[in-house]
Formats: C-alpha cells, structure tokens, sequence
C-alpha cells in the first residue's frame, strides 16, 4: 500500500503540475489573433546608432492588413534619392514569405532574393561583416506562425508577467532565424522582449518594445529597439502617430502602389 500509495502521489503530482504548466496553444493563439486582425497604418521613424552614437534617421511609413490568404505589409522608407524604397512583404497562413521591392525610377518590383532577408532594406546602412539592425524579414512577426511552438518558461521581464514562447522554424520554411524566443506578456500576449537566434552559429539580435499603449482595443509599442548581442549600436522602429484600424484594402498592397512614387 505504501508503494501503490506513493506512486499514485507521483502520478497525481505530475497531473497537477501538467495542469498548471502553459498552454503552448493558449499563449501563441493570443499572439496569432494580433496579426490575424491586422489593418494598421503606422507613421515614424527608423534610426539607426553607430558604435560612436551617431544617428542616421529615415522616415518610414508602415501599413498591414490581415486577408483571406494571409498578411500584407506595406513598408516605405526615405522621402528621397537614392535610399528610397518601398517593401511589400506577404505571409501566407502557414508561415511562408515572400518579398518584393521597388525604388524611383524603377518600372516594375523586383523579389528580393531569401540571401538578402538579413539585411537592412536601406541599402547605406548594410555594412559588409555586420548583420543588420532591421532587416527585411524583421519587418513581419512570421515566427508565430511556425510549426514548432513550445512555452520554455513563465518568468518577469521588467515589471511584467511574461511567458517565454519558443519558436522553431519548419524544415521547408525558409528563414535566417533558427529560433525565436518572445517574452509575451501574460494578460494581453504582447511582446515585451525577443530574442532572435541567426543560423550557423550566428549572433543573437535582442528586440525590446518600449511604450505599450493600447488604442481602439489594439496593442501597440511606440518604440522598438533591436540591438545584436557583442556589437556596440543600435537600430530603432519609432512610432508617431497611426491607426489601428486603418480600413485598407487589396488596392492599397498593389502592384501600382508599390512603385508609385
């Protein structure tokens, strides 16, 4: 009885501890039903900080929107010359991206090959032997729709409840991350914190979000940092002003669109 007794102690313990941990499913569905609900439009600023605290700022213009198969994203960077550019990023529901370009003087977008996705979009700020701050694939949070999901932790991060979601991408998925881990905070299942680990041995990037605010029932951050673990500098993602429900449309992702400028 004493043996039978303690096993079913173990087994009851191991139940109740199972109960309690977190539901993987629970705490991405929450961090899914963000994009999912997608129609933005968001004004401000990329900045980028040099090793010595030099900025170079560029005016950016953001807009999303959820459809029937999946994200569209809308980037326009810079008012002029060369450095100009507008990205037109697209997510299926399972995860798989595609990325197009288009700068002044060009008739038509262009893809932008899977080896530039580590870069910056603003081709003067990619600095041969660095990784970029903002790159192309940053500008979407696709790593909520891969298939590998695991809750590592709950933990606080600052003064917030956090659960830390793991996210690995799929065997034909293609991405320079080969995970993500996403501090989401436990109410709202917003990021707080990521950490995003490149492939081959890379370096870790650390985005931290500052100023969430919430506008119309819409979670947002006015300012994202992400800084690349053992290099001096910085980027930044700094809102100013936006609309959560934007009321955008299949002509506002356009072909025509994307090369008007």
């Amino acid at each position: 009885m004493k043996r039978w007794g303690l096993a079913a102690f173990l087994v009851m313990a191991a139940c109740a501890l199972s109960a309690q941990a977190p539901d993987a499913r629970a705490v991405l569905a929450k961090a899914k039903q963000r994009t999912e609900a997608a129609d933005f439009r968001a004004v401000g600023r990329l900045v980028r900080v040099d090793a010595k605290g030099a900025r170079s700022n560029m005016p950016v213009t953001i807009k999303g929107h959820w459809f029937s198969d999946g994200l569209k994203v809308l980037a326009e960077i810079g008012s002029s010359g060369p450095a100009r550019v507008h990205v037109l990023l697209e997510m299926r529901p399972e995860g798989q991206i595609t990325i197009r370009e288009a700068r002044p003087g060009d008739k038509a977008a262009s893809a932008v090959p899977f080896e530039r996705w580590s870069e910056s979009p603003v081709r003067k700020w990619n600095t041969s032997g660095t990784t970029a701050g903002y790159s192309y694939e940053d500008l979407l949070e696709a790593q909520y729709f891969w298939p590998g999901q695991t809750v590592e932790k709950e933990t606080r991060y600052g003064a917030r409840d956090c659960e830390v979601l793991k996210s690995v991408p799929g065997a034909g998925q293609r991405s320079h991350y080969a995970s993500v881990q996403s501090w989401l905070d436990r109410g709202i299942g917003f990021p707080v914190y990521v950490e995003k680990s490149l492939k081959a041995n890379g370096p870790t990037k650390e985005f931290t979000y500052f100023g969430l605010r919430q506008t119309e029932g819409v979670w947002s951050a006015s300012q994202i940092e992400v800084k690349i673990r053992g290099q001096a500098g910085s980027s930044l993602l700094i809102v100013d002003r936006g609309s959560p429900k934007a009321k955008l449309g299949a002509g506002d992702f356009s072909t025509a669109e994307l090369t008007h400028f």
